[in-house]
């Protein structure tokens, strides 16, 4: 009976000594070690791929493309051959990470390999997109423009990101520190209260008692329920990452809420502008640039949505025609995309798009950041209020309990 292969992920040391990891077939882990072996790369463990895994995840390298793609880009406009290029930005100090990368770029264009072929095989630091955008820059000799234009792409992307992460972090601490002091008040100053409260030898106030049974319940299986929450984010965390229909449910019901989704709804709409604009101006097939962006958009649902435009447009509809039978796509895009599509100017129409979305997510941003900040302070206003009011009640009734 033929033995069936299994998937097997394994990490290893190549012939330079730089730690490398992957994915291999195999019938068993000894045959999968000595194919390892006969590629240089030595001291491999290997654990079955897939499965949920209770190790903890490994650390993931700092991947910036965008730095990347303009440093190399700078070079080959200056006239600088890719190999010596790659040397140049090995020695101008950059992270560990950056070193690494261009060490197993080096190796695999020396060996005879296309630059996209070989950004291929570092899936934590570029996408399909962006490979196949180096794909058409080599073949068409515009390599290092094409570069600067996925550089842009990406910088632009970053500044998205980094603004929506600077309108989170003020509420997020604010709530953070109001948790915190909650949480000192019922494991510290409660305690010291309940045995000030024991020595009346009344009955205390509903309220009093119940805060106090609280802090008692918080103090003696405070850990215990930190521990279910964390393992109960890092289940849903696994359970996002590793299933399709999980990540679909979850993504349904951010786009539902209201203020948030109509924010993550914009961005995913500026990424796919902003990413089939520059895949279509480098002149990458409309068909095969949706299905690249469709990954790139972000959230199932929208992913989705542009797969489905792009079996609309292999059925014979043009994009625009696609995207307004889609209920996802605004009324502006679908009018945008149908002036570039008839006027042969869709890679600048998408661009335009891109650009009032980004706009429209810093608007949704300063209204999210709005309504959360009173709302925060509200909530936790009344929850550290409540505290020191059921702490101070009884010492207000204090005539009628002694």
């Amino acid at each position: 009976m033929r033995q069936t292969t299994r998937l097997y992920a394994w990490q290893g040391i190549d012939a330079n000594g730089v730690r490398v990891t992957g994915q291999s077939e195999g019938r068993s882990p000894a045959l999968v070690r000595a194919g390892l072996l006969r590629q240089g790369i030595s001291n491999a463990r290997l654990r079955p791929a897939g499965g949920l895994g209770w190790r903890l995840p490994a650390r993931r390298e700092k991947a910036d493309a965008a730095g990347f793609s303009r440093q190399l880009a700078t070079l080959l406009k200056a006239g600088v051959p890719l190999l010596q290029a790659f040397e140049v930005m090995g020695r101008s100090g950059g992270d560990e990470s950056l070193g690494k990368l261009l060490t197993r770029l080096k190796q695999d264009v020396a060996a005879g390999m296309g630059l996209a072929d070989a950004l291929q095989r570092q899936p934590g630091w570029f996408d399909r997109l962006y490979c196949n955008l180096v794909r058409v820059g080599e073949q068409s000799g515009t390599l290092d423009g094409q570069l600067e234009q996925l550089a842009d792409m990406l910088e632009q992307r970053q500044a998205l990101q980094r603004r929506v992460r600077k309108a989170m972090l003020y509420p997020a601490l604010l709530l953070l520190t109001g948790l915190g002091v909650s949480a000192l008040l019922l494991l510290e100053v409660v305690p010291r209260f309940e045995g000030l409260f024991a020595s009346f030898g009344k009955a205390l106030p509903a309220f009093t008692q119940w805060v106090i049974d609280l802090s008692t319940g918080f103090g003696l299986h405070g850990p215990w329920l930190l521990v279910v929450l964390l393992l109960l984010g890092v289940g849903v965390r696994q359970l996002y990452r590793r299933h399709a229909g999980a990540r679909l449910w979850i993504s349904r019901r951010a786009l539902a809420i209201p203020v948030l989704g109509r924010l993550l709804g914009h961005a995913a709409m500026a990424r796919f502008a902003r990413s089939l604009g520059t895949a279509y101006a480098a002149g990458v097939p409309l068909l095969d640039a949706l299905g690249t962006v469709a990954a790139a958009s972000g959230g199932s649902v929208h992913e989705q949505a542009i797969l489905r435009l792009r079996q609309g447009m292999a059925n014979g509809q043009g994009l625009h025609q696609a995207m307004a039978g889609e209920r996802l796509f605004a009324p502006l895009l679908v009018q945008l995309t149908m002036i570039g599509e008839s006027s042969g100017t869709l890679d600048q129409m998408l661009g335009k798009a891109a650009s009032h979305y980004e706009e429209q997510v810093s608007q949704a941003l300063d209204q999210l950041t709005g309504l959360l900040e009173p709302a925060i302070v509200l909530i936790l206003g009344l929850l550290v209020g409540g505290l020191v009011v059921a702490m101070y009640l009884p010492i207000f009734q204090l005539g009628s309990l002694i």
